[in-house]
């Protein structure tokens, strides 16, 4: 399968074809330490452990502020914490999707970031 780079880093083919499935593993929560630390040599798989990274940091970080607000408001923090884990799970979706296709795309809004950031 063709390689897609939209603005990031570049991978060989056989880099891609290779580290699918260990890049796709990378959104799920803190396992997007896997390939950030098994796949070193790896464009692909450290592209999307990064944005994993940035995935979970976003995830803990949100959660937080949906709790405090939950307690200070009592009841608004509720209705966050679910638009919030909404758009956790599209973006876990979509990176896990856009890794499994071989596709080095940044998610929105948190993509820009994590290829900004040196590993």
């Amino acid at each position: 399968m063709a390689e897609e780079n939209v603005s990031g880093p570049t991978g060989s083919s056989s880099d891609v074809d290779e580290n699918k499935a260990i890049a796709a593993i990378g959104y799920l929560g803190i396992l997007f330490l896997v390939p950030l630390l098994v796949k070193k040599d790896s464009p692909f798989a450290q592209y999307h452990a990064k944005q994993g990274m940035i995935l979970f940091i976003a995830d803990v970080i949100l959660w937080f502020v949906a709790f405090i607000i939950g307690v200070a408001t009592l009841g608004i923090g509720f209705y966050l914490s679910w638009i919030i884990w909404l758009l956790i799970i599209v973006w876990t979706i979509l990176g896990i999707v856009n890794a499994l296709n071989g596709k080095m795309q940044p998610l929105p809004i948190i993509g820009k970031m994590a290829e900004s950031w040196k590993i």
